[in-house]
């Protein structure tokens, strides 16, 4: 029998240190065959008093322990890792970028004909969804009493006519590039009593876009050129002007910047035993993600090891089975995110998260302030 030992006579737990299983508690979420665990986060400043820790966020603290570091970046895609962060913060700048960081969206179509299957609603619905490949930060919000003038708003032009010539039909397919970019704004004159009276239009442009320096090397158009608008057969007509005005993803998701932005906490794999010979080779085939590796040891024996814990979706193949889950423990570093961002292409994605950030900030701000 092992012998009793009283709790006057134990070791002291170090002043300023947690416990292993308490340290486990607070900077991982462990996931079992069945369910997660530990997944809350501790905020308490006073939890751990009794050890001697200081669970407050101070600001230097937080300074010293955040990083950022980027894994992946192209046109269209970025993934970086943000460290020291809570999960609570992660999604402030996951929804800040899909509801709160403006684009440019085309907002009221006039359609002057359109003889095409789809209804005139739905046309105008498929146009908003194309992104358009300009800086929003260029424009100014239009509210409704605003006039439509170049600072505000983008004209374009879509007048397509489906033909038959010999056995050939054009036009049978409209795309997005065939939207033209009017930089002198609307062409379409507003309906009039007054007989007298000289033609508005429905835009009152001061100067025409293109003589902009911002556009005048870059001209505003659809950010890709092969999207379906319609499809024709001969005879079959659709004109129209569309204006694209400046939004948030909040009031539309047209006006959204991204494709997605998604988080996931770091996959962290441990054996908790050495996994060798038949085990090891049996561990290698279970995991889809090739997680695991085999360790030649020499003299025909081998193990396993963890070569690729990043790729681990957490699809617990590893821990299924008769006595998997005491061998292998699958977990998630809780203030480590893999951050993903999609940009449908108004603006590159990691000018996407700096922009999310200033709007964090001029929340942040503006509490201060209304506190003061």
């Amino acid at each position: 029998m092992s012998k009793k030992v009283s709790a006057l006579d134990m070791p002291d737990v170090p002043k300023g240190e947690l416990p292993p299983h308490l340290e486990l508690q607070r900077t991982r979420v462990v996931c079992a065959a069945d369910a997660p665990s530990h997944t809350e986060g501790i905020q308490y400043s006073g939890t751990y008093v009794s050890y001697g820790v200081d669970n407050s966020l101070r600001l230097n603290d937080f300074r010293k322990n955040f990083a950022v570091e980027v894994t992946t970046l192209n046109e269209e895609e970025i993934e970086f890792d943000m460290i020291g962060i809570d999960a609570s913060l992660a999604n402030a700048f996951r929804r800040i970028l899909i509801a709160e960081v403006p684009t440019m969206a085309i907002e009221k179509v006039l359609i002057a004909n359109n003889t095409s299957v789809i209804q005139d609603e739905v046309l105008a619905h498929r146009l908003g969804l194309i992104p358009i490949k300009v800086d929003p930060r260029l424009f100014e919000y239009k509210s409704e009493s605003d006039p439509a003038n170049e600072k505000n708003t983008i004209v374009f032009k879509l007048d397509v006519t489906c033909k038959k010539d010999g056995r050939n039909v054009i036009n049978s397919v409209v795309k997005s590039d065939k939207l033209t970019w009017l930089p002198n704004g609307s062409e379409y004159e507003k309906p009039s009593t007054d007989q007298s009276s000289k033609s508005k239009t429905f835009t009152s442009f001061n100067c025409s876009q293109d003589s902009l320096p911002e556009f005048s090397s870059d001209p505003i158009c659809p950010t890709y050129q092969d999207i379906i608008i319609s499809k024709l057969r001969p005879g079959q007509v659709i004109e129209l002007e569309a204006h694209a005005v400046k939004g948030q993803g909040k009031t539309h998701a047209k006006w959204s910047p991204v494709a997605t932005a998604r988080y996931r906490m770091l996959p962290e794999v441990v054996l908790l035993e050495d996994v060798g010979d038949d085990l090891a080779e049996e561990l290698v085939q279970k995991c889809p993600m090739k997680v695991f590796d085999i360790e030649d040891l020499g003299g025909g024996k081998k193990k396993a090891k963890v070569v690729r814990p990043r790729e681990c979706t957490l699809c617990r193949e590893c821990i299924r089975g008769d006595g998997w889950d005491k061998r292998v423990q699958l977990r998630r570093v809780k203030e480590h995110f893999i951050f993903t961002i999609e940009s449908t292409g108004a603006l590159p994605p990691e000018v996407l998260f700096t922009e999310a950030v200033k709007i964090l900030e001029e929340k942040c701000e503006r509490i201060l302030a209304e506190l003061s």
